[in-house]
């Protein structure tokens, strides 16, 4: 009797867990945005003001709105004269024109259509021969350490568990990999969960 107990106990943390973790983050993002944004906001166009109880999600929308007018000003050429005013006048300004160039020259090459960045899963030896760790290409190497070196190298993320936003930039020989035919977002699962989480391959397509 105890051990069905255990058993229904266990199968309920399964079930409801992931819901319930899922919502507090969806919860977790709207509140942040709202305390973030919705104070800015001029009283007289706020309708928390007049309304008897906040308007969840309120500066999450209005975030959202801003991004795409924002989109829409910088396709226009008044909108593009603007951006490149701003960046001759932030690349004047010492350390913070080095932060801006390499952020923007990231998020660029992230969500360029034809960026190979974290779309290959590899496995590779790391930190000593007979020890494999799950990593993601993020381009070839080249430049000054390409000239340098007379190989092929790949630029490997690998990430650190449970936190798959920090970790370690290795520049492996092309050989050294092996290429997993594997979703990104399931390794980045057996990631986060330390391995709990068995990581499939992909399913082929009809």
């Amino acid at each position: 009797m105890l051990a069905k107990i255990k058993n229904y106990f266990l199968t309920g943390v399964l079930v409801s867990a992931p819901v319930f973790i899922t919502f507090w983050i969806v919860y977790s993002l709207v509140k942040f945005f709202d305390q973030l944004i919705t104070p800015l906001i001029p009283f007289y166009i706020n309708p928390n003001y007049y309304l008897p109880r906040d308007v969840p999600g309120l500066g999450l929308i209005i975030l959202i709105g801003l991004l795409v007018f924002i989109g829409f000003i910088t396709a226009s050429f008044f909108g593009s004269f603007i951006i490149r005013k701003t960046e001759s006048l932030i690349s004047k300004i010492p350390l913070i024109k080095i932060f801006y160039k390499t952020i923007k020259q990231i998020i660029e090459t992230i969500f360029k259509n034809n960026s190979n960045a974290f779309r290959d899963v590899v496995l590779l030896e790391y930190p000593r021969k007979g020890v494999w760790v799950l990593g993601f290409t993020t381009g070839v190497v080249k430049g000054a350490v390409a000239k340098k070196i007379n190989q092929e190298l790949i630029n490997v993320f690998v990430p650190t568990t449970p936190n798959p936003t920090s970790g370690f930039l290795l520049m492996v020989p092309k050989n050294q990999l092996k290429y997993l035919n594997t979703k990104v977002d399931d390794t980045v699962k057996t990631i986060v969960s330390a391995g709990i989480i068995d990581l499939k391959s992909k399913q082929k397509s009809n």
